[in-house]
């Protein structure tokens, strides 16, 4: 609950301005309630009006998207591309194709990419975008053919020095591809104005594992404040996208054993430890159901229930699969279960009753706007190589990614500590990403 009298009204005026947007509003009432401690310390933040700027999208656009499936009729989808801050760099942030996207989520993704950005140090703004369109169960030719349709429009808007999108859910490397191809077409133009491209035309090693690496970099420096990192760790998963599937293979290689993931049709356990070989045959290549899996390795069991999950004793939780996955019931059944350490995979993945549960009961605890920041670390990374015209090897990637999760963890520290909050890494990490974003729009003046 926000008490400050400036913060409640900057929040009642968000509110009624996007009062049709619950997702984004949450993520809103989140930061506020976070950085309440900030604005105190700081009054210049309300004599220039700093909060009110900052929950304001500098630019947001809702477009058109028609395109042609294979058997000659037409289809219409809704696109959109938010540019919420660029006081400290482009706007960055991914692409989102799924039937769920609408304003409230790409406002909310938006939101959260600032902090984010500037919690990896790296010269980003915070931006989101996609469309309500469901890549699953289209042909290559479908896909490529809204890709196309999507980039015309989205074109008018982005650029290498103005707003870099990467991939998001039901985007990957096909869709960054056709995308790319289409912006070169109408551009005429080779630039870095996308991320998360094929190695062969500008990609970034390390860019398809990077978020689930560094979810993992950064939940394994938590752990080691308190406990030996990921050795000998029970570790479930929920999803099994590159996040998840990434994150498996990071948390095995770290010394875990991770013993549960899922998809949007249940869960897969394996008390013998989930094999990342056969999970990425079957998530990458043969874009199969996880079920599947269950019918390939015998020690594994299939439940045809995706929120069960959560009931399996574990030492750590990394949801990984979308937003509010995670409530307060399956907190308590965490917490009951012995689990020690909580961490973000996914965007906004626990429900801010989940959150609250897990800090009252002193679980480790780590905010997807830091934990998560491994994907968009990576993309800078690949910004970087673009403009340099240089290709880096994997390991130095890898290197530079852990070294950016670590820092963010640190920061997000001390920012916890200065402020009151020893050891709670949401407040630290709203705060020291705040800060920065802060400072720089105060140095800039009103225009920001």
């Amino acid at each position: 609950m926000i008490t400050n009298q400036y913060l409640q009204k900057v929040y009642q005026e968000t509110a009624k301005r996007n009062s049709a947007q619950p997702e984004y509003l949450q993520a809103v009432m989140e930061v506020l309630e976070s950085l309440e401690c900030v604005v105190e310390r700081r009054p210049e933040l309300e004599q220039w009006g700093v909060m009110q700027r900052l929950v304001e999208p500098e630019r947001f656009f809702q477009f058109r998207v028609s395109w042609v499936d294979d058997a000659g009729h037409v289809h219409v989808n809704r696109g959109y591309r938010c540019q919420f801050n660029s006081v400290l760099g482009p706007y960055k942030g991914g692409l989102r194709f799924h039937p769920s996207v609408n304003a409230s989520i790409i406002k909310f993704l938006g939101f959260e990419q600032i902090f984010k950005n500037s919690l990896t140090g790296l010269p980003m703004g915070g931006g989101k975008g996609g469309a309500d369109f469901d890549p699953k169960g289209k042909s290559d030719a479908e896909v490529m053919r809204f890709c196309q349709s999507f980039m015309t429009e989205l074109s008018k808007h982005i650029g290498e020095d103005t707003d870099v999108p990467a991939g998001d859910i039901g985007v990957g490397a096909r869709e960054i591809g056709y995308m790319y191809g289409q912006y070169i077409r109408l551009s005429n133009r080779n630039t870095g104005v996308l991320t998360g491209k094929g190695l062969s035309y500008g990609g970034s090693f390390v860019r398809t594992e990077a978020t689930g690496y560094g979810l993992c970099y950064f939940t394994d420096e938590m752990l080691r404040a308190v406990h030996n990192g990921f050795e000998g760790k029970r570790v479930v998963i929920s999803g099994s996208g590159n996040v998840a599937l990434y994150a498996l293979q990071k948390a095995q290689q770290l010394g875990a054993k991770v013993i549960a993931m899922s998809d949007s049709g249940g869960f897969v356990c394996d008390e013998e430890g989930i094999r990342f070989e056969i999970m990425q045959d079957l998530k990458e290549n043969r874009r199969g159901r996880i079920e599947e899996y269950a019918h390939m390795v015998r020690s594994a069991r299939f439940t045809p229930n995706t929120n069960g999950i959560w009931q399996i004793p574990c030492d750590v939780a990394l949801p990984c699969a979308t937003q509010n996955e995670l409530g307060l019931e399956d907190a308590k059944a965490l917490v009951s279960n012995g689990v020690i350490a909580v961490a973000e995979g996914a965007n906004m993945p626990c429900t801010p009753e989940a959150v609250e549960y897990f800090l009252e009961n002193q679980i480790l605890f780590g905010p997807a706007k830091a934990a998560n920041a491994g994907g968009v670390a990576t993309s800078g990374l690949e910004m970087s190589q673009n403009n340099m015209r240089v290709n880096w090897s994997f390991e130095k990637v890898d290197q530079k990614l852990h070294d950016i999760m670590t820092d963010i963890y640190q920061r997000a520290c001390q920012a916890a500590e200065e402020y009151g909050y020893p050891g709670n890494l949401v407040r630290g990490s709203n705060i020291a990403g705040f800060q920065k974003v802060a400072d720089s729009m105060l140095a800039y003046g009103i225009t920001y």
